[in-house]
């Protein structure tokens, strides 16, 4: 259960990693950029505790996919970025696959 929660950590720390690169303009400002690789930087640290216990396809899904689905809403909410249906519909879709490799899939056992 540890696993997991250090891969949520994970997540939020690239959310806000990502979150602060859009913010530096290109690394132009100091602190969006120091947000940026600090958090950049917690967050492989908090994956790389997750994958002790989480397997390493299953992690990176999740990863991944919630971190997409994560970015495109801070990307509107936070930087008025739109998301169309059909933006809508891939990120239904990336995270609909996380959730059958979590609910379905032998690789989520341990």
């Amino acid at each position: 259960m540890k696993g997991w929660l250090f891969l949520a950590i994970a997540i939020v720390s690239e959310v806000v990693g990502t979150s602060g690169l859009k913010a530096s303009n290109g690394f132009s400002k100091l602190g969006p950029s120091l947000v940026s690789i600090v958090a950049y930087g917690a967050s492989f640290y908090f994956l790389s505790l997750a994958l002790r216990s989480v397997p390493i396809s299953m992690a990176y899904a999740v990863w991944a996919g919630l971190g997409i689905a994560l970015i495109a809403v801070v990307g509107w909410v936070a930087f008025g970025q739109k998301i169309d249906g059909w933006g809508a519909l891939g990120i239904s879709l990336i995270l609909a696959g996380v959730l059958v490799m979590n609910l379905l899939s032998k690789s989520a056992a341990h």
